[in-house]
């Protein structure tokens, strides 16, 4: 069976629900009874000797250590993956019991916002054995309904707004049991190429894995791509909750869903990272490669004949399959090495990948190196969205407030704390330390926060300053 049909066939698992079903029942047996049909794909890999990040579940890959499956199930699903690469997984429904269930919402998120109902992770868990046992029964007797999907619109760094799909606990459940089978196959085909939303792999990954094809491979030509509206683009069955209005859908997959990432991944990695590492690369007449982060990627070329003769065929390769690459954020551009000549200032072109613009620049011993800093609008994103907080929250207790922003600038430190970065990351906590004061002196008239009370203020109470934790 062809990826692709697995895809739409997967796609149903998200809501449960196939066009003729009804439930999560039928359509959940089928889905998982398919898982594995993809196998034969493996073998392409190894005939063209491209080394895969994978490895039994605990092992070491590429400098990153794998999350160990800690069910007996998972790994023994994931070593048969490995051993026996052309085993087709005819059935994989028995597997879900009620182990397995409990075992899957303790990997959910505590802090996932509810659905429909209001049922937090933590009401759930107050009887968790009845509600697992209930779950497990419906299941098994194929009569569980997939509820309707709560949509929230969130502001888009453009000024559009993105809509989010909020499950319910019980649906977010199933979905992560899903997708801890689904993966346990799937994850063992996955080239290296690929670092979204990965066991062991991160974005951090993925840069590296950049700056050193651009820095040792002689690239000069960046494609740099984004795919239109990709998550409204695989087709799922399932009602969405609007206001009062419930609407249904013939195509998406609700972003921010439990699934949808490991949907994505099994699309895309037979639309685009099979398809040019055994297609694309036996055909070019100089290096390249490809990096994709979910629906993000770069494509890298030596030649720029080579770059265009994919860019023609790019569009018709991704319309084969109902998607559409985006024509502002999609670009190619020259970004090869500056003259050696050229003593100071930077390259002449940037582009942007996974929240970071990329440029060549001067490093301190005079050589020319690839460097990365925020990109500009996740810097005010990240300004603005932290001022918010300190307006709502300036009345709560001082001690509180240090320790929110504290974890606030940490996260933003643990993502954008690589080489060459630190001016970008001062610069958010100069913003916040101006924000955190403005509304300080704002919420009370007679207690006002003047320069050296707040002064004094950071000394009780000092918010953390950058580092650079990543070494890529």
């Amino acid at each position: 069976m062809h990826l692709t049909r697995l895809c739409k066939i997967y796609g149903m698992i998200g809501y449960g629900l196939f066009p003729e079903n009804v439930g999560h029942g039928p359509s959940l047996a089928l889905c998982l009874t398919y898982a594995g049909a993809k196998r034969t794909v493996r073998g392409k890999y190894q005939a063209h000797n491209l080394s895969s990040r994978n490895v039994l579940p605990g092992g070491t890959m590429s400098g990153t250590q794998r999350t160990i499956l800690i069910s007996p199930q998972l790994r023994q699903i994931a070593e048969q993956a490995i051993t026996h690469p052309d085993r087709v997984f005819t059935s994989l429904i028995h597997r879900m019991d009620i182990d397995f269930l409990r075992e899957a919402f303790f990997r959910l998120r505590r802090d996932g916002a509810p659905g429909l109902s209001g049922t937090t992770v933590t009401e759930y868990e107050e009887d968790l054995e009845t509600n697992l046992k209930d779950l497990h029964e419906r299941l098994r007797t194929q009569v569980s309904v997939a509820p309707p999907i709560k949509r929230v619109w969130i502001d888009k760094d453009n000024g559009k707004k993105r809509p989010i799909g909020l499950t319910e606990i019980e649906d977010k459940l199933v979905r992560k049991a899903v997708s801890m089978l689904m993966g346990a196959v799937f994850e063992q085909d996955f080239l290296p190429i690929s670092d979204g939303f990965r066991d062991g792999c991160n974005a951090h990954d993925a840069l590296a894995l950049l700056r050193e094809q651009c820095m040792t491979r002689a690239i000069r030509w960046i494609y740099d791509a984004d795919i239109m509206g990709f998550f409204d683009s695989k087709w799922l069955n399932a009602g969405i909750m609007e206001g009062e209005e419930i609407s249904y859908s013939d195509k998406g997959t609700p972003q921010g869903g439990v699934i949808s990432p490991l949907l994505a991944n099994i699309a895309l990695h037979s639309v685009l990272d099979e398809w040019f590492e055994t297609e694309v690369k036996p055909r070019m007449r100089g290096h390249c490669f490809v990096v994709r982060f979910a629906d993000d990627f770069v494509i890298g070329f030596q030649y720029e004949d080579d770059a265009r003769r994919v860019m023609d065929v790019l569009p018709k390769r991704f319309g084969k399959y109902g998607l559409e690459l985006h024509p502002e954020k999609s670009r190619h551009l020259d970004f090869g090495r500056p003259a050696r000549s050229q003593r100071c200032g930077r390259g002449a072109n940037t582009f942007g990948f996974v929240g970071f613009t990329h440029y060549w620049a001067r490093s301190r011993r005079g050589f020319w190196v690839i460097k990365r800093k925020t990109a500009g609008k996740k810097v005010r994103k990240t300004i603005q969205g932290i001022r918010d907080w300190c307006r709502r929250n300036r009345h709560r207790n001082l001690d509180e407030q240090q320790r929110v922003l504290c974890s606030k600038l940490r996260g933003h430190y643990h993502y954008f704390g690589v080489r060459c970065n630190t001016r970008a990351m001062y610069r958010v906590r100069y913003h916040v330390l101006l924000g955190w004061r403005y509304w300080l002196h704002r919420r009370s008239s007679k207690k006002a926060m003047n320069g050296k009370k707040f002064e004094a203020l950071l000394e009780k109470m000092p918010l953390p300053s950058p580092k650079v934790l990543h070494a890529v």
